[in-house]
């Protein structure tokens, strides 16, 4: 291996320093909870009833989260209720 192909592997290591604010499991310094509705997706089903083809069916077009409004997460720890 020469020392062009080791400078190669350094460069594609910058990759892992960039941080997602998004992410649902990184670490942060205070506690947070994953919201227990929707597990933390942020949308929960909403069957509703869909005329397709001309038979009656059932189609989910999902919402938003009623109980972390999107969030996906709680500050602190949230007991289930």
């Amino acid at each position: 291996m020469s020392e062009d192909d080791e400078d190669e592997f350094a460069e594609d290591d910058d990759f892992e320093d960039e941080e997602d604010p998004d992410d649902l499991f990184a670490v942060t310094p205070e506690p947070r909870t994953v919201c227990h509705l929707c597990g933390g997706a942020s949308y929960i089903a909403a069957p509703t009833l869909a005329i397709i083809g001309g038979a009656p069916r059932t189609v989910d077009n999902g919402r938003e989260c009623p109980h972390c409004n999107g969030a996906r997460t709680f500050t602190g720890l949230v007991p289930p209720l």
